[in-house]
């Protein structure tokens, strides 16, 4: 899944190698990164913080794709089966434009 607002937390060696290929052409060849979702999405519950992921870098000038790990989170799952796109602007009028009921 991939939400501009979305974003996952690197060990410090793996912020560092990722920080270091950040303009090297050819950085989609780097293996996975491990990383945990650091964005709270209020649609789901349970809480998506600290969800396990990998961060797959992708050409220079393209946003690294967020692969969740294959669990039962609700998240997770969608990621995997995929969502309508009425379910997306849920998530993104929820996650954009937070009621009292969200926070």
């Amino acid at each position: 899944m991939h939400y501009s607002t979305t974003a996952p937390s690197l060990s410090r060696d793996n912020f560092s190698r990722a920080a270091d290929m950040r303009h090297a052409p050819g950085r989609e060849a780097e293996g996975p990164y491990f990383g945990w979702l650091s964005t709270e999405l209020s649609p789901y519950s349970p809480s998506t913080v600290n969800l396990k992921t990998h961060v797959h870098t992708r050409p220079v000038g393209q946003l690294p794709f967020i692969e969740l790990e294959p669990t039962e989170h609700p998240l997770a799952v969608e990621q995997r089966h995929g969502i309508t796109l009425d379910r997306v602007r849920d998530i993104a009028a929820a996650v954009l434009h937070p009621t009292s009921d969200d926070a």
